[in-house]
């Protein structure tokens, strides 16, 4: 079938079982080929090409609104809606999201990009669809990792009560990024072992129906057998329990399987479960042995041996700077623990976790737990590195602000991907996390220049005893500069001077250094002395070298890869007016007041003028006229 044709997925319903196995061997072969040049995330989404035909199949979209929890899987339903044509451009540059989007499609009902929003967002729309009296199903997507989310299981807890009619698709590939952890997990596992259970009790319930109802105690004695027989069935009722019908477990690679139960469910008043077992990289061999989670995203990759197509940088990864730091420190230091929500592999803790198997943790995706947890172990005299990206991060605010830093913890928070990411786009850029925490009292917030500064910021945050300690990294890899041997405790607060200067003044920090300096240099060629100051803390601020350079009275640009709305020039702004100086001509360059969507890093700063030409333009528009004919 030509892939490229589909327009809708209507089609699908008067195929049978031979064609629908045909198709999935064409979509594998189709994605395999298209993600080895764009990259993305190959091993969910052929995990679910099987559950994604049947579901199509057997329901009506978008008048049904089949929900994709996380949005990770949802490659083969776009191809499905005919965006086939657009997977050359996919996570590039003004392309096809790697995300359900609903610009992109009416069939995309859900906008996602973080874990377990999928049940909330199903009874949001079921509960919309009750009150307008409409006829159509609800239909969440969500995995067992992302199951594991406080909000998933509050939307169980909610909908079961309610006993709101739904179909919940339980996509159970035993990992998330990496492999789940938990007990919810362990549930599940014994549910995989206990064989088929639904349609044994429908016939044990038409049985029990006979025994004749002689009084009250009888009646008592056969329902205490059928809850009996029901536990003796499956080793955990979790989800029946909850007020769920539990259909399962179901070979997610078998259509038979997939469409005798979906239709079934159909029919099944109230919400029901239906538990799939999927082989997350089913047909590509790399992804289907792959035990970590290297296949859950990658980039480009050799489609014939599966090697990953990696830029040649012998520097480490930020992550694994920060987390081998961390490793080093914790051999002389028995009180650091690492905690991280499900991002083991991604914050590269994989050689603390196997150094020191007692001190660190993976709470599965529970980023709110993650934090009060490290907050109770700071309580007890451990020095916590709670491991989590920026735009994850956002999930656990609340805790930060109440359990952390009105506690005043001494936790070592750090902020992977801060920044930009590229390709993942708008739900993982990282660039809210200074905004959302410079207002929180006693927070103290970093960012270094390059990975020889950042290991001693890791050492700085460790040997810091005053309360929470927050050290942003961007993603991917360092500069590959000198390290030095020994670590060095770096003074809270303190900026540094990378070139002096006099008629303007650079004020920036990590990943947007390079362009300031850029600038710096070719306004030099011009006469134009700059100086670039490395405000590597955000907060607290260098208050002395800041009314030195106020008191110069030539204007100040703050650059920062981060959203300017409360950022660090906005720190900077209320600086000079409470103290005072109302004189100098101070402007800011950041991310603007959006959104801003997938593509390389480099044209996203060039997109949004996050440039060293663009600071150039800004620096020459504040300076005096008779400055620049200097």
């Amino acid at each position: 079938m030509d892939l490229l044709s589909i327009k809708d997925p209507s089609f699908l319903k008067a195929m049978n079982t031979e064609e629908l196995q045909q198709l999935s061997e064409e979509i594998r072969k189709f994605l395999i080929e298209k993600l080895s040049w764009t990259g993305g995330h190959i091993g969910p989404n052929l995990g679910v090409v099987e559950l994604t035909l049947a579901l199509h199949k057997c329901f009506e979209s978008p008048k049904d609104k089949i929900i994709w929890d996380v949005g990770h899987q949802s490659y083969v339903h776009k191809i499905l809606t005919g965006r086939a044509d657009q997977f050359d451009t996919l996570r590039q540059y003004k392309g096809l999201c790697g995300f359900p989007k609903m610009v992109e499609s009416k069939h995309d009902v859900w906008e996602t990009g973080h874990s377990s929003t999928s049940l909330s967002a199903a009874m949001g729309m079921a509960i919309a669809r009750d009150i307008k009296r409409e006829n159509s199903f609800v239909v969440p997507v969500i995995g067992d990792g992302a199951l594991t989310g406080g909000m998933a299981l509050e939307a169980l807890n909610h909908i079961g009560d309610s006993q709101t009619n739904m179909t919940v698709i339980l996509n159970d590939n035993e990992m998330s990024i990496a492999p789940n952890v938990g007990a919810v997990n362990n549930v599940l596992g014994k549910l995989r072992t206990a064989g088929k259970y639904q349609w044994v009790k429908d016939e044990l319930e038409y049985l029990l129906k006979k025994i004749p109802a002689v009084g009250g105690k009888l009646a008592a004695t056969a329902e205490r057998v059928k809850d009996s027989l029901k536990y003796l069935l499956v080793s955990g009722m979790f989800f029946e329990e909850l007020g769920f019908t539990y259909l399962g477990p179901i070979d997610g690679h078998d259509f038979d399987d997939l469409l005798e139960n979906i239709r079934y469910a159909k029919k099944t008043d109230g919400p029901v479960l239906l538990h799939v077992i999927t082989k997350k990289g089913k047909g590509f061999s790399p992804a289907e042995d792959d035990k970590v989670g290297t296949w859950h995203g990658t980039g480009p990759y050799k489609m014939e041996t599966g090697d990953l197509i990696k830029p040649v940088n012998t520097a480490p990864s930020w992550s694994a700077l920060v987390s081998e730091t961390v490793r080093n420190l914790a051999r002389s230091d028995h009180r650091i623990v690492a905690v991280t929500p499900a991002m083991p592999v991604g914050s590269k803790l994989e050689n603390f976790a196997k150094e020191f198997p007692d001190r660190m943790f993976d709470v599965g995706i529970a980023e709110q737990h993650a934090a009060t947890m490290a907050a109770g172990l700071a309580t007890q005299g451990m020095k916590p590195f709670l491991a989590i990206y920026s735009t994850f991060l956002q999930r656990a605010y609340d805790q930060v602000l109440h359990d952390i830093c009105r506690q005043n913890l001494n936790v070592f928070i750090g902020i992977d991907r801060a920044g930009l990411v590229g390709a993942d786009g708008e739900t993982h850029q990282g660039v809210f996390d200074i905004a959302f925490l410079r207002s929180l009292p006693n927070i103290v917030i970093m960012m270094p220049k390059d990975e020889n500064e950042g290991q001693h910021m890791v050492y700085t945050a460790n040997q810091y005893n005053d309360g929470p300690i927050a050290m942003r990294f961007p993603r991917g890899n360092g500069y590959g500069v000198p390290m030095d041997e020994k670590y060095k405790k770096l003074p809270i607060g303190s900026w540094e001077i990378l070139k002096d200067g006099a008629k303007a003044t650079i004020l920036t920090f990590g990943t947007t250094i390079p362009m300031a300096m850029e600038a710096a240099y070719q306004l030099e060629k011009q006469g134009i002395s700059v100086r670039v100051v490395n405000a590597r803390f955000i907060k607290p601020l260098d208050g002395a070298m800041l009314e030195k350079i106020f008191e110069m009275g030539s204007p100040v640009l703050t650059v920062e890869e981060a959203v300017l709305q409360g950022g660090f020039g906005s720190a900077i702004l209320e600086y000079a007016h409470d103290h005072g100086y109302t004189n100098t001509t101070i402007d800011r360059i950041g991310i603007p007041d959006r959104f801003i969507e997938h593509g390389s890093v480099k044209e996203l700063w060039k997109e949004i003028g996050l440039t060293s030409d663009h600071i150039i333009s800004k620096l020459t528009a504040m300076l005096p006229a008779k400055q620049k004919r200097a």
